[in-house]
């Protein structure tokens, strides 16, 4: 997209300073990637009319299980998120809204597909009088409009795309873990129900090399191409390929340049797949995810980007050159000067991202630079938290738009105007939003310098104050569709009290070692009562300790609501394990696995040599392993801790491992176990003493931590 000259110098210069944190590379002033503000994966990009809409994968959340939501934008530029109303099964309350895709039907309607994997992984039909909704079901008993098992046994019926052929007809295409499952699937949908699939079978594994998921059918002049994600989403791997044929049923031809998209040098682009594409004036755009940066573990958080795909003849396409200059040609032309570009900005705090793997600040200036790569982020997960923007002089304010870092969930704030930056009047009150969305449009009409967002309170326990950008406008324009989403019924989200939760300690049970109970120590109280195997003796070197072999330690108290979500913990203990096993020896857990059986969902602390030895999240794409296992049969203080953006795990005061994650976790149902998950998993060694905390305690308390509860002999 061409700027004008001012706005490339000063975006020139934040492009420098933010990746020049890191290995990030330079990125093109003209490349608009990400073109959405958050964490959406699996886009599906239509024109219908004068408006392009955008239907995702809501990302980031247990999964990628967020709420079903579409983008659109009649500019290319200005793209606004809208929450859709999509009935829930009867059988159970629907959280995957996976790799949607919408068609237009003979009659005008049109038609929602999706994945899930709740009640078996299949596609599941909806229809509507317009693009965005309301939905109605195809199948009011549920039924599937692609079954798990077919066209054969054991296949995964996800990430459908239906394509229509020049003579009306539409075919359907899907299939995910096919290198597993025998090859892609294609059928064609009966275009009178729009809710069946006739003549399907499976395309030959040797067609398509390299497969993996996320089928993709367009024609070019005679040509069938058929495109599809190869490698693996969770990682770098993940590419776009391609073949062709005469036939959409094939037999397919494996295309030339494969793989025509994948991840680049720099790492700017990192695990780009699962893609759409636009045809607009005789071009072709290729609209697809990659990961965020720094990245997250489990490469489930993603962002939507777009390119030029070119052809070399009908049947061969060319690798994609990321950041072309021709997406220019897509974004229409833009009176409106968003006068906080570039601005000089101050916060209450920023967020200083340090771990093995990254250094990087989510710094103020970060949400006034138009960019969805960068965001301001607060430097806790405390509230209030604001952002100032110094807009130079005295000018007209009429409209704001502020992009949160999660449009599917709501953010309480307010903004302030001021002609001299410490006096300052209303701007716009939100202090009792429930409203979800990005961005969120807030008009007055003002003359002021200073403009402060003060951001209150989120929807989410352990959400961060954050913000991909922030639009400030001198006039007003018209906002496409004016939709709204409709308020969330929950409650914000439970506060960290930057308290002690659990203390217990092994001198305080009597010598004798046996128990029933030992009362809690820490701020929540309770006692912890004895379940299984468990005593209080000596080891071999004198330490009095907590003995588990079969048994766990489960208190009587709720889970605190600090603890849910995305809240920040710390879990510190001092254990000796005599023989560490590859699995289970479970330290702690508080949390429930099977609310929804999501990863992420779902976190305990662990001492075992496997991919969770650290810590499990239900998969092993978002578990944290010992990078550093500790040696057997001697004593370790082992801290696990989580401060709402990554987590890390400590050996005898030392940072072993670090992750960033975004967490889920489902308390209601949870007891807090020691020495047990809960569905066992059982922990078999001794264990001196346990604290917990609602907050992530920093490096320097951790080792003051050790020194105070270290094992009464002072041996390790």
């Amino acid at each position: 997209m061409r700027q004008r000259l001012w706005n490339i110098f000063l975006l020139l210069l934040v492009f420098g300073s933010v990746f020049g944190q890191e290995r990030m590379g330079q990125l093109s002033i003209e490349n608009v990637n990400p073109i959405l503000p958050g964490y959406f994966a699996d886009p599906t990009i239509k024109k219908f009319g004068d408006t392009y809409y955008i239907y995702a994968t809501t990302d980031n959340e247990m999964l990628a299980s967020g709420v079903p939501t579409v983008w659109y934008s009649k500019d290319f530029k200005h793209w606004y998120n809208y929450t859709m109303e999509v009935p829930s099964l009867e059988s159970v309350n629907l959280r995957n809204f996976w790799a949607p895709d919408i068609i237009e039907g003979n009659d005008g309607k049109y038609y929602l597909y999706f994945g899930n994997c709740q009640a078996g992984c299949n596609i599941y039909g909806y229809v509507s009088d317009t693009p965005v909704g309301p939905w109605e079901k195809l199948n009011e008993d549920d039924t599937p409009v692609i079954a798990h098992n077919y066209p054969r046994k054991g296949f995964p019926s996800l990430d459908a795309q239906f394509f229509k052929d020049d003579d009306g007809r539409i075919y359907a295409y899907w299939g995910t873990w096919v290198h597993y499952n025998g090859g892609y699937a294609v059928g064609e949908l009966d275009s009178g129900g729009m809710a069946t699939i006739k003549k399907p079978k499976n395309i030959p594994l040797e067609e398509t090399p390299q497969p993996f998921e996320a089928a993709y059918m367009i024609k070019k002049g005679d040509k069938y191409i058929f495109m599809y994600s190869g490698g693996s989403c969770h990682d770098e791997t993940y590419n776009v390929r391609y073949s062709y044929s005469d036939s959409p049923y094939g037999p397919f031809i494996p295309g030339q340049n494969n793989p025509i998209l994948s991840t680049n040098k720099d790492g700017t682009v990192h695990g780009p797949g699962h893609h759409s594409v636009l045809e607009e004036n005789g071009r072709y755009y290729i609209v697809y995810h990659k990961h965020d940066y720094p990245m997250t573990r489990g490469g489930l958080s993603r962002q939507v980007c777009v390119d030029e795909m070119v052809f070399e003849n009908d049947s061969t396409l060319k690798k994609v050159l990321q950041g072309s200059k021709s997406l220019q040609k897509l974004v229409k032309s833009d009176a409106q000067k968003n006068l906080a570009l570039g601005t000089k900005t101050t916060t209450s705090s920023f967020y200083h991202l340090q771990s093995l793997q990254y250094d990087y600040e989510y710094k103020p200036s970060f949400a006034t630079d138009n960019h969805n790569a960068t965001m301001w982020k607060a430097g806790d997960n405390s509230f209030p938290q604001h952002l100032t923007l110094d807009l130079g002089k005295e000018t007209q304010i009429k409209r704001v738009m502020t992009q949160f870092e999660f449009a599917g969930y709501y953010y309480q704030y307010k903004l302030e105007h001021s002609t001299d930056g410490k006096n300052w009047k209303h701007f716009a009150d939100r202090s009792d939003n429930k409203i979800p969305g990005s961005p969120m449009i807030d008009d007055n009409d003002v003359k002021a310098r200073y403009l402060k967002l003060t951001v209150l309170d989120t929807e989410k326990t352990g959400q961060y104050a954050a913000v991909w950008n922030i639009k400030v406008f001198g006039s007003l324009f018209e906002i496409p569709l004016s939709l709204q989403s409709k308020p969330s019924k929950e409650g914000s989200g439970a506060k960290s009290l930057n308290r002690e939760l659990v203390a217990i300690d092994a001198m305080d049970v009597p010598q004798n070692g046996d128990f029933i109970d030992l009362p809690n120590k820490g701020d929540i109280g309770g006692n912890f009562e004895k379940d299984g195997e468990v005593s209080v003796n000596e080891d071999k070197e004198g330490v009095k300790a907590f003995n588990f072999t079969k048994g766990a330690l489960v208190l009587d108290r709720p889970v605190p609501k600090s603890l849910e979500w995305n809240g920040a913990f710390t879990m510190a203990t001092w254990v000796k394990n005599p023989q560490i096993a590859k699995e289970d020896e479970c330290l702690v857990s508080w949390c429930d696995r099977f609310k929804y059986n999501l990863a992420n969902s779902y976190n305990a602390l662990h001492f075992n040599s496997g991919n969770y030895g650290a810590a499990a999240h239900l998969d092993g794409h978002f578990d944290m392993k010992y990078n550093n296992l500790p040696p057997a049969n001697e004593w370790h203080h082992i801290v696990l801790t989580f401060d709402g953006v990554v987590e890390k795990v400590y050996v005898d005061g030392e940072l072993d491992n670090s992750q960033n994650m975004t967490l889920a976790s489902q308390i209601d149902d949870a007891k807090i176990r020691i020495g047990a998950s809960d569905v066992g998993e059982n922990y078999s060694g001794y264990m001196a003493s346990m604290q917990m905390y609602d907050y992530a305690l920093t490096e320097s308390e951790i080792k003051k931590l050790m020194q105070a509860t270290m094992p009464s002999d002072g041996k390790k």
